[in-house]
């Protein structure tokens, strides 16, 4: 469940049911410093390549409290999509409370409540999702490259499909950053960032860039 950290936040939010996604547009594009998730260095890093790519569906994986989700929706073109998975009821009903209230919007942001590798094979058939352009991972970092593997399997990857991956080098990442670098299907580079909670701890936020299966 969530700490007091994020109850303290928004302590009157209604639960969900896991596996439920419910509509949310982004209240403001502006946010306070973030209680946990993205630090300010990521962000900057994660809203310039938006600004840059342009895509039109955007895959979050890990929503925590939804102060990444926000920051991106403002980044993202309109008409964009943006589906963001959190599989802690706690974080997303914090999540779905900070975007609650906006009418219209430029994005249309999809919150999903569930696990990450039983909602990644469902995108196409149960959200309609046939393939994203960009995709950011910020959850269990030991994840990351099942995810990956997972995405890939399942043809959601579209040419050219941008991957970024936070805290690759602390806490860390290793085997997903070894797969990427030598696999041959992406090109790879790790931007250097500090850690959110910490900012003399050095970290990084990988990006990668997708070839195609090969």
């Amino acid at each position: 469940e969530g700490g007091a950290k994020e109850q303290a936040l928004l302590p009157h939010v209604p639960p969900q049911s896991p596996g439920s996604s419910s509509q949310f547009l982004p209240a403001s594009q502006q946010c306070p410093d973030p209680p946990g998730g993205v630090s300010k260095r990521s962000g900057k890093i994660v809203e310039r390549l938006l600004c840059e790519r342009a895509p039109r569906a955007v895959l979050e994986l890990g929503t925590y409290c939804g102060y990444g989700t926000v920051l991106m929706a403002a980044a993202m073109p309109p008409g964009a999509r943006l589906y963001t998975v959190e599989p802690n009821l706690q974080h997303a009903s914090v999540a779905e409370k900070q975007g609650r209230g906006a009418e219209g919007g430029a994005v249309q942001v999809e919150l999903i409540v569930g696990r990450s590798e039983e909602v990644i094979p469902q995108l196409r058939a149960q959200h309609g999702l046939h393939s994203v352009d960009f995709v950011f991972m910020d959850h269990w970092k030991r994840c990351y490259l099942r995810d990956l593997r997972l995405l890939e399997e399942h043809g959601l990857l579209a040419d050219k499909a941008t991957v970024l991956a936070d805290n690759v080098v602390f806490p860390g990442a290793p085997h997903f950053l070894q797969y990427a670098k030598t696999c041959g299907k992406y090109r790879c580079r790790v931007h250097r960032a500090s850690l959110e909670y910490c900012r003399a701890i050095p970290d990084g936020i990988a990006e990668l860039c997708y070839n195609g299966a090969r």
